[in-house]
């Protein structure tokens, strides 16, 4: 990747409904070696796709829960199993391994207090292989990011 690349990433991430001739433009090239280094970027899987940020409140999901959960074994096979469920639950914003304490987070989006429980109780709480969870809720946001330092 060079300087061109990272302006193509850059300019994309403030804005990926530019057309290939304005994104050209842009960063400085003409339409079809902006286009191929669009398409190298996306092959290569630097680029993984693109998509519309929304506002979860106006789709009438006015919470955000982190959970914790801890497994009762880490193992590969156990990871895997628990990874497949929660792929499921479309509640899960995010799914993230991590290390310490709590062995994974899940960002979770919910209409109020009474949809988030029932997803605790009816799908989460229901994954085999959950030792505990922990749940915080979101005050507000104060840092969103899309795009990727640098």
């Amino acid at each position: 990747m060079d300087g061109i690349d990272r302006k193509i990433l850059t300019t994309l991430q403030k804005d990926g409904r530019l057309s290939v001739t304005d994104l050209a433009e842009r960063v400085g090239l003409s339409p079809t070696p902006c286009a191929r280094r669009m398409a190298r970027l996306e092959s290569d899987g630097i680029i993984t796709g693109y998509s519309a940020r929304v506002d979860p409140d106006k789709l009438g999901l006015g919470i955000t829960v982190f959970v914790f959960a801890e497994l009762e074994r880490q193992s590969r096979d156990a990871l895997d199993a628990f990874e497949r469920a929660v792929i499921r639950f479309p509640e899960v914003l995010e799914c993230h391994l991590m290390t310490g304490t709590r062995d994974i987070l899940l960002k979770v989006a919910a209409a109020d207090l009474k949809a988030f429980d029932a997803f605790l109780e009816d799908s989460l709480l229901r994954v085999p292989g959950i030792r505990s969870t922990r749940s915080s809720f979101s005050l507000r946001t104060m840092v969103s990011r899309e795009a990727a330092p640098g």
